[in-house]
């Protein structure tokens, strides 16, 4: 399936105060360098707080980790639980049509869909509260058939039961999740036949309707006003400088060296996140720079494998404009700037950018630079 943005975006994107800090430990659970493994997670958060993924919002995340802007929108088109187009504001209906679902009745509720929201899949209801589309196989086939809305799945379904669960969430409310008919979880429909002592006894809805039910948290998109995550390697300090410590952390007893972690905080204190990103890198030995280009203009630098735009006028700022500069780099000096590249340290080693100045300065060819030249590379970091 052909998955394209959405022709009509926003002028911009940002993350909450509180999903921006959210964000941030994310980031901060990766090694430096290797921040873009957070890619998944971030993605996810920026459609939880607008409801689908548009492009500033995928670009943003990619500025975030130091990713090119077209490696994110690789991960965003790839996956399907990424919405690429505007979706209800209510909720975003998906609709099991695989096998199980669909022998029980799938096709009932996407009628029921195109009904009561829209004839096609990923259009908007009129009021502009829902949209559906049909998904593959959810993993509830005993309970078919069944729609995951919001976070949460309603099993056990049938067109009307549909229905009416839709006007109830148009109405501002939130219907319990889970199985529709009476049943507990996914034990037959005529009762449990197996381990069946004390199976569900007392309980009126199992774990995870349970849970979703005492939190609220079904239909609801982020807000910032969830559990914040847990992140103990963290500084929690505030802008005052007050520390505000994490509930989650190890604490130290005084006069015991080591906490239930084994780890002794006093010989090997962590680093906060954000003091490893203020300090000034000293890998290696920085090259000989310009202050300026030199007579005729820079080079495109462009034309490098692994630098685009943003990455272009990083290299200016830093003093190379030219690919002879960049071709005379030695193995230190080439340390030195993959240290000092921000957001996109350790590029130009991975990409081999002294190999390719080296053919460029000497007025050859390389096959990135054949490709630039016709037009055919995407003009971005």
């Amino acid at each position: 399936m052909l998955r394209r943005l959405h022709h009509e975006q926003p002028e911009s994107f940002a993350f909450t105060p509180a999903n921006m800090d959210w964000a941030e430990a994310q980031i901060s659970k990766y090694p430096e360098g290797r921040q873009a493994s957070a890619i998944i997670p971030l993605l996810w958060r920026a459609q939880e707080q607008e409801g689908w993924l548009s492009r500033p919002a995928i670009e943003y995340v990619a500025d975030m980790l130091g990713m090119a802007h077209i490696r994110a929108l690789e991960v965003a088109t790839f996956y399907f639980m990424f919405q690429l187009q505007p979706v209800g504001a209510v909720a975003h209906v998906q609709i099991c049509g695989t096998t199980s679902c669909m022998i029980c009745g799938a096709g009932e509720l996407m009628e029921v869909c195109k009904a009561k929201i829209a004839a096609k899949p990923h259009e908007v209801s009129a009021d502009g509260k829902f949209s559906w589309e049909e998904v593959e196989c959810l993993g509830a086939c005993s309970n078919a058939p069944m729609a995951q809305i919001g976070k949460d799945y309603y099993e056990d379904l049938t067109g009307e039961k549909l229905a009416e669960i839709l006007d109830a969430m148009a109405a501002g409310n939130v219907p319990t999740p889970g199985p529709q008919n009476g049943r507990f979880g996914s034990e037959p429909l005529g009762g449990p036949v197996v381990l069946t002592e004390g199976a569900g006894e007392g309980e009126k809805l199992n774990a995870s309707v349970a849970l979703a039910t005492e939190i609220g948290d079904t239909i609801k998109r982020i807000d910032g006003t969830e559990v914040p995550l847990r992140a103990p390697w963290r500084d929690r300090s505030d802008e005052k400088g007050d520390a505000t410590p994490d509930t989650h952390a190890p604490k130290l007893s005084e006069g015991a060296p080591v906490d239930e972690t084994g780890i002794d905080k006093r010989e090997a204190p962590v680093t906060p996140a954000a003091e490893v990103k203020s300090e000034p890198a000293t890998e290696g030995r920085k090259p000989e720079t310009l202050a300026a280009p030199l007579e005729g203009g820079a080079d495109n630098l462009k034309m490098i494998k692994g630098v685009g735009p943003k990455l272009e006028e990083l290299l200016h700022s830093l003093g190379f404009f030219h690919f002879a500069q960049i071709a005379s780099w030695t193995e230190e000096e080439l340390a030195w700037v993959d240290a000092n590249l921000e957001g996109f340290k350790g590029r130009a080693s991975r990409d081999a950018w002294v190999a390719q100045a080296k053919t460029l300065a000497e007025g050859g060819e390389t096959e990135f630079s054949s490709r630039v030249e016709k037009g055919e590379v995407y003009d971005e970091d």
